[in-house]
């Protein structure tokens, strides 16, 4: 999930068309690996840490809406080489989720560690991997999408090079624990967000599809401020703004642990 600033400068819009296609077949494996590197250090890696507050509007197949309101704290735990990372979201409103929490370790070279809890029944709730993309709170999202997939657990190669994109196709390793046959990522070449992914299931066909919405750049980085996540098989959509948002924070690390969970750091929450 990318952090928005606060000073909004100069606000970029994406055309999702392409033209000069360049063959696949001229891209090595070195420079897909650096494309992917740097695309998965544009969406998460922005900063050393940050923290938004999101909002989020979930609308069904007959378009009914609801809404959750909560803050995103992050912390690069390997400033240097994109590694490990923590994250923690805590929700505001409405009534029935307000005060649950969603604490993420994120491990590159393992499987990620994520706890929720839920204030009504006064539990912590550890969430297992095979649970990771299931649906976030209620939303289109998954619990996987809010911390990021990680490049290594995919191969990738380039299908295509348009004068604006370059568009991936990367395919798990371990197709036991994911309920996508492929996925597909538009990666715009200047600033090498991430501004669609398309996943496929085993029959080629596309169900669920991510959208970067509007990118602005605040304080010298490319930012997400709006995205939004559709999915064929269930209907509707899931919409997230981001505002309030500050990089290099100095978020300690300790926050970002079980205690936390059920006593809320209020000071980073404002």
């Amino acid at each position: 999930m990318s952090l928005s600033f606060k000073r909004w400068a100069t606000t970029w819009v994406f055309v999702m068309t392409g033209i000069s296609v360049t063959p696949a077949g001229a891209a090595d494996q070195a420079q897909v690996d650096d494309i992917v590197r740097k695309a998965s250090h544009a969406a998460y890696y922005q900063g050393v840490d940050g923290k938004a507050r999101v909002d989020m509007r979930i609308f069904d197949a007959q378009n009914r809406e609801r809404s959750r309101e909560f803050t995103i704290l992050r912390k690069d735990i390997d400033d240097a080489g994109d590694g490990d990372q923590k994250f923690y979201v805590y929700f505001h409103s409405p009534a029935d989720v307000s005060k649950s929490a969603f604490l993420v370790w994120k491990h590159v070279k393992g499987d990620d560690d994520r706890w929720l809890y839920l204030p009504a029944l006064d539990l912590v709730k550890r969430i297992s991997a095979s649970d990771e993309r299931t649906s976030f709170m209620g939303s289109h999202f998954f619990y996987e999408d809010v911390s990021g997939r990680t490049p290594d657990e995919d191969n990738h190669v380039l299908l295509e090079e348009t004068d604006n994109y370059y568009v991936l196709k990367s395919t798990p390793k371990n197709t036991g624990n994911v309920e996508f046959a492929y996925y597909k990522n538009w990666i715009h070449k200047t600033t090498f967000i991430p501004v669609k992914t398309e996943f496929y299931d085993a029959s080629d066909r596309a169900y669920r599809t991510y959208q970067a919405t509007r990118v602005e750049m605040v304080d010298g980085y490319q930012t997400v401020t709006e995205s939004k996540m559709s999915d064929s098989r269930i209907g509707g959509y899931t919409q997230m703004r981001y505002s309030k948002v500050d990089y290099d924070v100095d978020i300690p690390e300790d926050i970002f642990s079980e205690r936390y969970l059920r006593s809320a750091p209020r000071q980073y929450l404002r």
